[in-house]
């Protein structure tokens, strides 16, 4: 696992970036002019998938060993994929941009205490070294906040050359996200076809359920089809680089917590995919 704890953080980086060069203040004041749309995708987000994560936990009765992996990439907010594959979708790509910003953001917080607070629900006792919810937060914001600053200035200052490079920032976000987890599959594989099973299972289940949810709770609420589209696929399509950042400093080189991680980032691209060809033939 050596391989992957050293470039997670380098690749988290690059990605929140590539995530910052991409976003202009209109993406954050868009929020005061749309704030249903937003306020429904940050709930579903935030709040419903963690929920609903541990309810399919004690349902399906994951190994506790399993489920704080579960719960860390339940924790971890909307990734820039889910920005392409909305606009693929005719979805409400400003929403999603909007929606993957400000949750990153968030996410120096929600993230360390949804993984805490999982941590004494579950009694997990196998942390590596002295962490706190503090230190880990402290991680992500240089690895996450300070990279998205950083790309908002340098899109204000070369914002013409960011315009029309901005496909190619878009591919190699992506692609670092699968470098990643080919790294993971590569230097774990024993252990990943050992849990496959049991963590292919809940992660599917989870992926699909999030993305009904948040597709038929954006339609409850949300104003019209292409909110609905933006929602679901924010649901279902989470930073796993960012979860696998935060799992590598809470477990060292413990490979159980990653097993879900890296399954869920395999089952979210596909049903995700299959969701917006779904779309795409209904428009």
């Amino acid at each position: 696992m050596g391989i992957v704890t050293t470039i997670a953080p380098i690749a988290l980086a690059l990605i929140m970036l590539g995530l910052g060069a991409s976003l202009t203040v209109k993406d954050f004041t868009r929020v005061a002019q749309n704030p249903k749309e937003f306020f429904v995708g940050l709930v579903c987000q935030l709040v419903l998938l963690p929920i609903i994560a541990y309810l399919l936990i004690i349902i399906l009765k994951t190994p506790i060993e399993l489920a704080l992996g579960v719960m860390l990439i339940a924790a971890a907010p909307g990734g820039v994929t889910s920005n392409v594959l909305t606009k693929f979708a005719d979805g409400d790509v400003a929403l999603s941009i909007s929606l993957t910003a400000i949750t990153s953001l968030i996410s120096i917080v929600s993230v360390p205490y949804v993984v805490f607070l999982s941590i004494e629900i579950f009694n997990v006792d196998y942390i590596s070294g002295d962490v706190s919810m503090l230190g880990i937060s402290l991680k992500m914001f240089f690895v996450v906040t300070v990279p998205v600053l950083i790309g908002m200035i340098i899109r204000k200052l070369a914002n013409d050359f960011i315009e029309n490079n901005m496909k190619i920032i878009q591919r190699l976000s992506i692609g670092l996200f699968t470098i990643i987890f080919i790294a993971i599959y590569i230097e774990e594989w024993d252990s990943i076809i050992m849990f496959l099973n049991t963590a292919g299972t809940i992660a599917l289940i989870l992926n699909v359920t999030m993305m009904v949810v948040g597709f038929y709770v954006a339609k409850f609420f949300a104003s019209g089809i292409a909110q609905r589209r933006c929602i679901s696929l924010e649901c279902g399509l989470q930073n796993g680089t960012l979860a696998v950042f935060v799992g590598t400093q809470l477990f060292g080189n413990e490979m159980n917590y990653m097993v879900p991680t890296a399954a869920y980032a395999l089952i979210m691209m596909a049903t995700s995919v299959i969701f917006v060809l779904i779309l795409r033939k209904q428009t």
